[in-house]
């Protein structure tokens, strides 16, 4: 299922207004899927060696919110981000993957989640990246993906995440920006709790369920 990979620059009119806010802004965003101007969107991230508890929790939250009615963005990652997507395809709901390669077919990563992006695709959702097609993904350009994921959302959901997780530094980036931050808690045993409970040490949202975000968000309240 390949589609035509659009270019977009911060001129046209069709560039995320929130992205196009912050501190370097990409330059120019290849995308399959159809990218919009104005959306309300939410990032769900977190590790990729998450436990069965972590995967429940952002499979339910992003089936929650997409519900409500919010766009869901993650990295497509293995893990939490791939629960994320998963998630808001089970309520039929808008999701957006922002990767830290190119998007076409050949070039996706992790090879694991291809079928993930087709339906992405299908359910009108969008991939999204900075890195032109058959980039492949760096050390480096992971990290730096993670400043788009926070910029196209009104704020950031944390699911396990140890110190050094890379969802870490999309909090980082999110405080930068402006946005809202949010923690699930973990056991105090478990290591992957390690950088939630230090986020949520410094000031981080502690989030039960959908409607903590969409309260925070000041959004309609309509998960029960």
């Amino acid at each position: 299922m390949e589609q035509e990979i659009k270019t977009i620059k911060p001129e046209d009119k069709n560039y995320p207004i929130l992205l196009k806010n912050i501190f370097n802004p990409p330059k120019t965003l290849y995308a399959r899927g159809e990218i919009l101007r104005n959306e309300k969107c939410f990032a769900i991230v977190g590790t990729r060696r998450c436990s069965s508890y972590g995967e429940d929790i952002a499979f339910s939250i992003a089936r929650d919110l997409s519900k409500a009615g919010l766009t869901i963005v993650s990295g497509m990652a293995r893990g939490i981000d791939a629960s994320a997507h998963k998630g808001a395809l089970n309520a039929n709901g808008r999701t957006i993957a922002v990767l830290g390669a190119g998007i076409d077919e050949k070039t996706i990563y992790p090879r694991e989640n291809l079928k993930l992006s087709q339906k992405i695709l299908e359910n009108k959702g969008c991939l999204i990246s900075e890195y032109p097609a058959e980039t492949q993904g760096t050390k480096f350009s992971f990290p730096e993906r993670n400043r788009i994921i926070s910029g196209l959302s009104l704020g950031v959901l944390i699911v396990e995440a140890d110190f050094g997780s890379g969802a870490l530094i999309t909090a980082k980036y999110a405080r930068e920006q402006g946005k809202r931050v949010f923690v699930i808690p973990g056991s105090i045993h478990s290591i992957n709790s390690r950088g939630c409970h230090d986020l949520i040490k410094k000031g981080a949202k502690l989030v039960e369920n959908a409607n903590d975000v969409l309260k925070e968000l000041s959004l309609p309240n309509k998960i029960y």
